[in-house]
């Protein structure tokens, strides 16, 4: 790919924004809370921005595209999974759990909730839960990085370990700055950068090509088994299981923190409704679009892309069809959906450090200036601990992230889902279905064959949501307390 005077100075100057970015909030950042959380005062259009741009990553533009370019519709099943389910998160998690943080404590954490909502002084459920996150994290943060340096490598043909590094430095620069607000405000404009260029390159692509009837005509002479949803490239009938296992996808946005904390960090529980209309349209659009592209780019790139190179189908096409200044726009919405999750889950990952390990095990009285110093060191330390992960090249940016989804998903997504339902649920339940969860998921990944070829998230998420009701019928009930707060966290305006 040639790199032109144009697409420097658009990747400078976009670079040089988001660090500014970084500097303007780390001014106004001076307590853990407004680090972590933005002081809960995120608007409707900021919060589901940040959560659709956190949420969707590099894979929406290299990952998924690359699936669809190999296998056509059948990835469709993966982006329908993800859009119900950022319609169901938003619609039965995010009300309950923005009012149920700030009545319980006013947690600030997903391990911070965790403990505060089970009364929990052993301090276990917080640990448990910030070791999940840290193990889990780590792998997701990579998969970013992973994605940030074959975007350097492609564009600017630098070879893989610099184009690693820059990107790294850039991420960890606004984060470790300006926290959790500048990671919201940069959030809000890659995301609505990603979602220009995911609609423009399928449109200009298709007007390229003749028009839709032409282009889809032209993909059915490649392969008529590309458009039918329910049959592999080979003929093969899709079975239900992978059926369900493709859009198993979508239960994983119960569990991701990155995504979670945006519900804690809205101003108030009245504008979820707004932001949920919001998420939800430009999930379903930027999903669709991402599978569109890949299967254009079968007819239209006259060199095939082969195994780990379909991800760069994206960044091909954009090359082709752009002037270099609109090219380097739009390629610099491929480093947007990597910073945008790669950011959030450092600050995450950092937070839980601080929180969940640094303040109960080392130092429980660090005043609010000490702590947010150490979220910033853990930043630039859990960073070096990606980077060292995702040194391998041939690394795959939508493998890692199934991984990391999955582990995430199954470890807190039906603790978080029953805990907001379910007073009579239990602290040790909830240590159950976290152990349960992640170590499912571990195990399965690596197991092989049959059954075990369903995504691991399925399994996991079933086995973590029956542990948590058999250890919760068969201990004790919760306290008097606890069912109180219940109560009142779910008849609270806030």
């Amino acid at each position: 790919m040639a790199v032109s005077g144009s697409i420097i100075f658009t990747f400078t100057l976009y670079l040089l924004g988001m660090l500014a970015i970084g500097m303007h909030f780390y001014k106004k950042t001076t307590s853990l809370s407004e680090y972590i959380l933005g002081g809960r005062g995120l608007n409707s259009w900021v919060a589901a921005m940040s959560a659709s741009a956190s949420d969707m990553s590099g894979w929406l533009l290299m990952g998924l595209p690359g699936a669809a370019y190999l296998s056509g519709l059948e990835a469709s099943w993966i982006a329908i999974g993800l859009a119900i389910g950022t319609y169901l998160n938003w619609r039965f998690v995010a009300k309950r759990l923005r009012k149920y943080t700030e009545i319980s404590n006013n947690s600030i954490t997903l391990p911070d909730y965790f403990e505060n909502r089970f009364k929990d002084n052993t301090r276990i459920l917080r640990m448990v839960s910030a070791f999940f996150i840290v193990v889990f994290f780590l792998v997701y943060t990579a998969s970013g990085f992973v994605a940030g340096a074959k975007l350097f490598n492609a564009v600017f043909n630098l070879p893989y370990m610099w184009a690693l590094v820059i990107g790294i430095v850039v991420i960890i620069g606004y984060t470790f700055l300006g926290g959790f607000m500048a990671v919201s405000f940069t959030d809000f404009i890659q995301g609505i950068l990603m979602f220009i260029a995911i609609i423009a390159v399928p449109l200009v692509a298709i007007i390229t090509l003749g028009g839709f009837t032409d282009t889809i005509s032209s993909v059915k002479e490649v392969n008529p088994e590309l458009l039918n949803l329910f049959t592999k490239t080979d003929g093969t009938k899709l079975t239900f299981l992978s059926i369900i296992s493709l859009a198993a996808w979508g239960i994983g946005y119960f569990g991701q923190p990155h995504i979670l904390v945006r519900f804690m960090a809205i101003k108030s529980s009245e504008k979820v409704k707004k932001a949920r209309i919001i998420a939800t349209t430009w999930s379903v659009i930027s999903l669709g679009a991402a599978v569109l592209i890949g299967m254009i780019g079968i007819v239209y790139l006259k060199t095939p892309l082969e195994g780990a190179g379909s991800e760069t189908v994206f960044m091909v096409m954009v090359n082709a069809l752009f002037h270099p200044l609109v090219a380097g726009i739009f390629l610099a919405a491929i480093l947007a959906a990597v910073m945008s999750t790669a950011d959030s889950q450092l600050l995450v990952t950092s937070s839980s450090f601080t929180k969940d390990f640094y303040q109960v095990v080392f130092r429980k009285k660090a005043t609010e200036k000490e702590l947010v110093l150490i979220s910033r060191i853990a930043v630039v330390i859990i960073a070096f601990i990606a980077f060292l992960i995702a040194t391998n090249p041939d690394s795959s940016v939508l493998g890692l992230v199934s991984y990391a989804w999955a582990g995430l998903g199954a470890s807190f997504g039906p603790v978080v889902l029953i805990s907001i339902y379910w007073k009579r649920m239990t602290r040790n339940s909830a240590i159950a279905g976290m152990v349960v969860g992640g170590l499912t998921v571990i195990i399965w990944k690596h197991l092989e064959g049959g059954l075990f070829d369903v995504y691991e998230i399925l399994p996991a998420f079933i086995f973590a949501s029956i542990a948590i009701f058999i250890v919760s019928i068969l201990g004790k009930k919760p306290s008097k307390k606890i069912q109180e707060e219940f109560e009142n966290a779910i008849k609270a305006k806030v």
